[in-house]
């Protein structure tokens, strides 16, 4: 596999023969003691022609400097492509040192695939040229082969590591379940994690931040208990994982224990913690909270501002996004692509169609090169708008290929906008590319029914019930008393679900008084009537944590709650309501955004 690498706009130029592996002669010194200070490549590059007539560029010490120079933290692509090329004009490289040095530089460069297969190579030459590997190798490779998911390469260093004696070091290890989770073998992280005592930090946080990429917030939490039980001190990494955790469950009271955890141990001034606790109040639902640690900063970086605006954005306040954005800028600070992300999404949730569009043509200015995610925020920017037939045209003529996601953002506001002959053409696109998505049978067929077009509709559940496919279940939790409690629509698997149903039951009872009527244009079932469709949306899962909220929490409290799929329309009026009878704030997050209901009325002005 090549490699890919930056331009390179220097050659080394020829070694001549290492006269003597004694230190440089003193005249050499000079040339030595300026390489430290060559920070362009062209500099390098005339400083090693120098050597090259000083008669010191194959002299151990001149290669093992200048490799250090090219693969230090932060060095350019640059230089690692040109310390690579040196290497591999030396004829029969010796030193375990000039491995590790290039192994180090591959680890600390962006991640890719091409990292980790030319990590491998050196690895290989090593080996051939009969170089014993040690502890700093095998660190090195597995950290180049963990930051691009290289389980392959990942794989066979590890026998090496095993046959040598490496795979059990106190550095080895950790970084191994590292690459193992990073490379999502999570099952062969375990398995390491398991054999060995655990009382190591790094290990901890390999598991955790495994635990939170593969969606299993539960388990770190877990884990991060067994460290403190274990009285091991978290890391800014281990705290950062955790928050994050907690930010997925929407466990806003663990999250509040975690921040005066952090104040405690005296890491509340670090701008990588403090950007994770914004993140995770703004995703529990906490706005204010966000706000306050955002304020609070003594100094701010691009993902700190990134994330408040995000933050601002998914909660429904475009302005308050679009002006900390526009301040960003003044105080110097170059937006990058989760920025613009950030503002083109307030845009959309804030119908601001025309700075939406603007935002989005000035991330040529910026440099920045569209994604897949900034596409489908200016398609849910003319979709909801009504411009459905520019959205699709939009989307027709992308440079690069659409994907499902952007068919389905048009394919939701079809349905929102009863366009059924474009929700076909839509529908039409989505199946070519992906013909298992449960979540695209029902908006279709919902649409079909909305309007009248049964036939239609009929033919889309046939084609559900012939593939096999099936909807993904409701699912919404609630935090009380640090403790995340999950309900699923319909069934009975919470051990307090029947009295939730019941509390569901007096709460409808008493909406009724004021005017609650079941929504049931969504329930497409024509062997229902009216009222057995009004039973099967009683205990859909947002109205049963809701109730249990209401039983559970003091009067006046605020309700949290979370939920895997959008909000229905009866749920979403059902929250309205329960806001202003039983004067509760209720935050719920759904698959799209941020609901904040409160006396009556919803953040999204009913439209989401």
């Amino acid at each position: 596999m090549a490699m890919s690498h930056a331009p390179v706009t220097a050659t080394p130029p020829p070694l001549l023969p290492a006269k003597s592996k004694n230190p440089p002669p003193p005249h050499h010194h000079a040339v030595l003691s300026h390489l430290p200070h060559c920070t362009s490549l062209r500099a390098l590059a005339q400083l090693h022609a120098a050597a090259v007539k000083t008669d010191l560029a194959a002299h151990p010490a001149f290669i093992t400097r200048l490799l250090t120079l090219c693969t230090a933290q932060g060095a350019p692509p640059a230089h690692l492509a040109y310390a690579r090329q040196v290497f591999d004009r030396v004829p029969h490289p010796e030193d375990p040192v000039w491995y590790n040095t290039l192994l180090r530089g591959y680890a600390r460069s962006s991640p890719s695939p091409s990292a980790a297969a030319e990590a491998a190579r050196v690895f290989v030459r090593m080996l051939e040229e009969g170089v014993e590997p040690d502890t700093y190798t095998f660190v090195s490779l597995f950290k180049a082969c963990a930051g691009a998911r290289a389980g392959e390469e990942g794989l066979q260093a590890h026998a090496v590591a095993v046959k040598v004696g490496a795979a059990g070091h106190e550095y080895v290890r950790p970084t191994l379940i590292n690459m193992y989770a990073e490379c999502g073998d999570v099952r062969a992280a375990r398995v390491l994690f398991d054999r060995v005592d655990g009382d190591c930090v790094v290990s901890y946080n390999a598991m955790i931040t495994a635990a939170v990429r593969s969606s299993r917030p539960g388990e770190a939490l877990e884990l991060f208990r067994e460290m403190q039980a274990k009285g091991l001190k978290p890391t800014p990494v281990t705290l950062i994982s955790v928050l994050s955790a907690c930010a997925l469950l929407g466990a806003l009271e663990q999250g509040k224990w975690i921040h005066e955890y952090v104040r405690k141990i005296g890491l509340d001034s670090l701008v990588k913690v403090n950007t994770a606790l914004i993140d995770m109040y703004a995703k529990c639902g906490s706005l204010e909270d966000a706000v306050d640690v955002f304020q609070g900063m003594e100094s701010r970086d691009r993902q700190a501002w990134s994330v408040m605006i995000v933050a601002y954005a998914n909660h429904g306040y475009g302005r308050e996004a679009i002006s900390l954005f526009e301040e960003m800028k003044k105080q110097g600070i170059k937006p990058d692509d989760i920025t613009f992300l950030g503002v083109l999404y307030a845009c959309s949730h804030s119908g601001l169609v025309s700075e939406g569009l603007q935002y989005f043509d000035d991330m040529k200015d910026h440099g920045i090169v569209p994604g897949i995610k900034h596409y489908g925020c200016v398609t849910d920017l003319l979709a909801r708008s009504g411009q459905l037939e520019r959205a699709y045209t939009f989307i027709d003529e992308l440079p690069i290929k659409p994907t499902p996601i952007l068919w389905r953002t048009l394919l939701s506001a079809c349905g929102g906008h009863g366009d059924v002959e474009l929700g076909k053409r839509v529908f039409e696109r989505i199946l070519e590319l992906d013909d298992s998505h449960g979540g695209d049978y029902v908006i279709f067929s919902n649409l079909c029914a909305n309007t009248g077009s049964w036939e239609e509709m009929n033919r889309v559940r046939k084609m559900m019930n012939e593939k096999g496919v099936v909807k993904v279940p409701g699912c919404s939790s609630i935090e009380i008393d640090n403790t995340i409690h999950e309900f699923f629509a319909g069934d009975g698997r919470h051990p307090k679900s029947q009295e939730a149903r019941r509390m569901v039951d007096e709460v409808i009872d008493q909406l009724k008084l004021v005017g609650y009527v079941p929504n049931t244009s969504h329930v497409f079932h024509v062997e229902m009537d009216e009222e057995e469709k009004a039973t099967s949306l009683r205990y859909h899962s947002e109205k049963l944590a809701i109730a249990f909220g209401l039983i559970n929490t003091s009067p006046g409290a605020t309700l949290r709650v979370v939920k895997n799929l959008r909000v229905c329309p009866d749920c979403h009026s059902m929250a309205k309501l329960v806001s202003m009878v039983f004067n509760r704030r209720i935050i719920l997050r759904d698959l799209n955004r941020f609901h904040h209901f409160e006396g009556g009325v919803c953040s999204c002005g009913d439209y989401w």
